[in-house]
């Protein structure tokens, strides 16, 4: 299944030479009536000429715009390639965004057309391409019979699908145009300081990501004659628009999960090999582990404890006895077994990324036999810059350097990227850009170092440093991570910047607080569990609790208790699932202030 990405201009000439070698085998798979049903290569050949016709059509032209929107399924990636093409560009967006977010992206980028997959999505983005002076035509996935007002030109893909079979189009000479160097897709960045900038990614930039991927995964996928992915993290989001060519690449197969309510029932049916995620899901996973293993008879829970101490202990690459190896050889079969089991049986690496993995976590879910490997990167770096290869895992960093990526450390700490992988600058924004990438170096915002082995420690986002009234600098990331971490707490934001002390908002975990509800006789609802007495004080034992581990300066002494959590709907969270600490500020500084 090897194949060297470095041979090829674009990511178009490898998708059709893998075509003619892989043909009639499965390819790309979706739920359909609750059963998976695959799409062969040959099938995704034929339709993504069918559409890159169709586009032509339309009159779009190579470095032309074109959006797509919508949820992960074959037809994403189908859309995808059939885009790059024709050297059109493709502009991702997110299917959580508002109608206000569809807008800015459309016009900002002066898109020409927009790919949308439903009826729902249809009702929130329709309105942004009516209200844009390019974006006339639509061409809408889903076939479901439904009609609109708004004046725009909505095309059925069955239809220019089955039009298009017809048409003996070869658009080779547009395909043999691209260059490496040529812009593939514009990715908007989720946007935590304001409004989302458009990252332009060439077509080498996200090749010589893929020959990263290789590289690090190059143990786990010798002798494997079938790979199988299942694809959850949006195809919008940069590391998963990335992470479809590396499969492609090494001809596995792509399952499409039916959502995150679903995600774990889908690893039970699938048995991916391999799966890719934020540290949220990490977190969620390792909280559900957690709470369910309350529930359990003793002898579980005592096995379970013997599993993470001795994992533990493995990890720390401490010896174990005699006895010890034997009963962790035990345990391997009695518990680290059923929860691979859970997860299909077949994983050989949950890779994360997007921001840091809580170590806590990753330890925890490392010692019951989950293979978790973190690493880093930005969107402006295609996007990743290095992680931890499955031969040596390190949880407190986030690995060596990727194959091709050049790193250096500034003076203030900040970590500078360089190589194939940096974007080709922001889209029609030269200030950002000039700001950003400076003598061909990105300048990620981020704070850190290297360990004694090279391997990459991140330390905090460098805008996001505090600094109290005694000139202390603290990193807000560290303590939020230790606070989230406890089973009451679901989230957590710190504020202090010149204060003589530390406050923070605090979203306690919503089943922990009905629990406590129903057993204190009180109001089931986390709008009037948040100002109870007792509760706060339970929340503050918790605080307290976390203090004892950190030093003086990084201690919270108040907080504020709020009844809903961070999300994207509530503008408090991006698409990636990053906290936007201004909307929070904005929203809660007055009761913040207060505390002082």
């Amino acid at each position: 299944m090897s194949i060297n990405f470095d041979n090829y201009q674009n990511i178009v000439t490898m998708f059709f030479e893998k075509s003619k070698t892989m043909k009639t085998k499965p390819y790309l798979w979706k739920k359909n009536n609750n059963i998976f049903e695959s799409l062969s290569w040959e099938d995704v050949e034929l339709a993504v000429k069918s559409i890159a016709r169709s586009l032509i059509d339309l009159g779009i032209l190579k470095g032309d715009r074109v959006v797509i929107l919508s949820e992960n399924r074959p037809e994403w990636q189908i859309a995808d390639l059939a885009i790059m093409s024709i050297g059109a560009i493709t502009v991702p967006v997110y299917t959580t965004s508002t109608t206000a977010d569809y807008s800015h992206v459309i016009n900002h980028s002066g898109a020409r057309c927009m790919i949308i997959s439903s009826h729902e999505l249809c009702v929130k983005a329709l309105p942004a391409v009516e209200s844009s002076n390019d974006c006339k035509n639509v061409i809408k996935i889903n076939d479901d019979g439904k009609s609109y007002s708004n004046p725009v030109n909505i095309l059925q893909w069955n239809d220019l699908i089955k039009h298009q079979e017809k048409d003996n189009y070869v658009f080779d000479e547009e395909i043999k145009s691209i260059k490496r160097t040529d812009t593939a897709c514009i990715i908007y960045t989720s946007g935590t300081g304001g409004n989302p900038k458009g990252v332009m990614l060439s077509h080498g930039a996200m090749l010589s990501n893929c020959t990263g991927a290789q590289i690090l995964l190059k143990k786990l996928l010798e002798g494997m004659d079938e790979i199988k992915f299942l694809s959850w993290l949006p195809l919008s989001h940069s590391y998963e628009h990335t992470l479809q060519f590396f499969t492609l690449g090494i001809g596995a197969q792509v399952y499409y999960s039916e959502g995150i309510d679903k995600l774990v029932v889908n690893m039970g049916e699938v048995s991916p090999h391999f799966m890719t995620a934020v540290p949220r899901f990490y977190d969620s996973l390792h909280t559900r582990i957690s709470q369910g293993l309350k529930k359990q008879g003793k002898l579980s829970q005592t096995l379970f404890a013997a599993t993470l101490r001795l994992g533990k202990k493995k990890y720390n690459g401490e010896k174990l006895s005699f006895t010890e190896n034997f009963t962790n050889s035990i345990l391997d079969k009695l518990v680290r077994r059923k929860v691979n089991k859970r997860f299909g049986g077949s994983l050989k690496a949950l890779i994360s990324g997007g921001s840091a993995l809580n170590f806590e976590v990753g330890l925890y879910l490392t010692a019951l036999g989950l293979p978790l490997l973190q690493g880093y990167g930005q969107t402006e770096t295609a996007p990743v810059v290095s992680a931890n290869p499955p031969e040596k895992v390190k949880l407190d960093t986030v690995g060596p350097l990727f194959h091709g990526v050049k790193v250096k450390i500034a003076d203030d700490g900040e970590i500078l990227v360089s190589g194939e992988n940096v974007m080709n600058g922001y889209w029609n924004d030269t200030d950002a850009t000039s700001k950003t990438l400076i003598d061909g170096w990105i300048h990620t915002g981020d704070i850190g170092e290297f360990d004694e082995e090279d391997y990459l420690k991140i330390t905090d986002r460098k805008k996001d440093i505090l600094v109290n009234a005694g000139g202390d600098n603290i990193s807000p990331s560290r303590v939020e991570a230790k606070l989230d971490i406890e089973p009451e707490i679901a989230q957590s934001m710190l504020y202090g910047d010149f204060k003589n002390y530390l406050v923070a908002v605090i979203v306690p975990n919503k089943d922990f607080a009905l629990n406590w509800a129903k057993e204190n006789s009180k109001d089931q609802n986390l709008e009037s569990i948040v100002k109870e007495d007792d509760f706060n004080k339970i929340i503050k034992e918790v605080v307290n609790r976390v203090n004892k581990n950190l030093s003086v300066i990084e201690q919270v002494r108040k907080f504020i208790l709020i009844d809903h959590e961070f999300t994207i709907e509530n503008s408090m969270m991006t698409p990636s699932m990053k906290v936007r600490r201004f909307v929070v500020k904005d929203k809660y500084g007055d009761q913040l202030e207060k505390l002082y």
